[in-house]
């Protein structure tokens, strides 16, 4: 089933969306990314139907759906809350929607176990939700939306009140119940790294609008402003003024710091680099890179698995991503001198 929705607008207290355009197309997996107060709950909740739109239309599958109710729009929704019965047992909770709908008991174990097992919870079928754990209850949630069989389904923050490990393993399993069902997923997060994982298409709201979409990596390699920049991962965003060009290659001044960059524009301009497009060495070495430049590590950020590099190369600071272990096969600490490099083509102009 695909999703269109037409110049969408809706107030909530002193806060709206505004003008929404989006098209989710059948069996796509979109992902709605967004600060805290974004949007894009309220976004979501119009969809499904709990609330009723000041201006603009939802269509699902060619219908307009913008006056139905809820329950006629055929739209399982997994709330951030999760909202589960904590009197009822996991069975109870899964079953629930079917009895509402009230479908035959032969019907309602076929498909309750159906889902139990799609979900690995037939093992907690009889426990109560203040026995589960967090992903045991998110699992609980996300069976009872699926066993209606939706043609659409809503997932609100589905990960985030889950450790990392358990989000890890919850996003892997997201995916391969996608890749089995192909039902339409629309997907709340303020977690770029989900969108990475999970993502056929993202849409970046801010301020109760959508400031950019498309593919994943048209968005977080190409974002169009630098608020879109910041938030997909620029950790390095400078203002810069463009010196020349040639042949498609433009020389850009970042405040006595000289880099290349493959664009057309002129004048004053944003520049964003990816942590993870720079490579360090501890020497200055042959490469095709456009950039290479000299800095001295002035700080050191550990973030689990990888260091966060701080290199100040005159008075402009770049970070760079690197390996805990390349850390210590480099030696690198506070105060040493190392060489940065990056092609130009990583070098993204705003």
């Amino acid at each position: 089933m695909s999703v269109c929705i037409q110049r969408l607008s809706k107030s909530w207290g002193d806060f709206a969306i505004r003008n929404i355009d989006l098209e989710v197309e059948n069996g796509e997996y979109f992902v709605l990314l967004g600060p805290t107060g974004a949007g894009k709950t309220l976004l979501l909740e119009t969809i499904a139907g709990f609330h009723k739109p000041d201006t603009g239309e939802i269509w699902i599958n060619g219908k307009n759906v913008t006056s139905l109710p809820p329950e006629k729009r055929s739209i399982g929704l997994v709330p951030q809350q999760y909202m589960i019965f904590p009197h009822m047992t996991v069975k109870q909770n899964v079953e629930f929607g079917l009895k509402i709908r009230k479908v035959p008991k032969t019907e309602r174990e076929k498909a309750v176990n159906e889902v139990l097992e799609l979900v690995g919870l037939t093992h907690r079928r009889n426990r109560f939700p203040s026995t589960l754990s967090g992903g045991e209850q998110q699992k609980t949630a996300l069976a009872r939306a699926l066993v209606i069989k939706p043609k659409i389904l809503l997932l609100d923050e589905p990960l985030s009140a889950l450790d990392v490990n358990t989000q890890k393993r919850l996003r892997e399993e997201l995916k391969a119940i996608h890749e089995e069902l192909g039902i339409t997923t629309i997907h709340v997060t303020h977690n770029h790294f989900e969108a990475h994982m999970l993502a056929d298409k993202v849409a970046i709201m801010k301020n109760g609008a959508i400031v950019q979409k498309g593919l994943p990596e048209e968005v977080f390699r190409r974002p169009k402003n630098d608020f879109v920049a910041e938030f997909v991962g620029f950790e390095n965003l400078f203002e810069g003024k463009i010196l020349a060009t040639r042949g498609g290659l433009a020389t850009i001044d970042l405040g006595g710091v000289t880099v290349e960059a493959v664009t057309s524009k002129r004048g004053k301009c944003m520049v964003g680099v990816r942590p993870d497009d720079i490579i360090l060495s501890n020497s200055l070495f042959q490469s095709s890179m456009r950039n290479v430049l000299k800095g001295r590590v002035t700080g050191l950020i550990d973030m689990g698995a990888i260091v966060n590099v701080v290199v100040k190369v005159k008075n402009v600071s770049f970070t760079a991503l690197i390996t805990k272990r390349s850390l210590a096969d480099m030696g690198l600490a506070e105060g040493k001198e190392v060489y940065l490099a990056f092609k130009a083509s990583a070098v993204h102009v705003l």
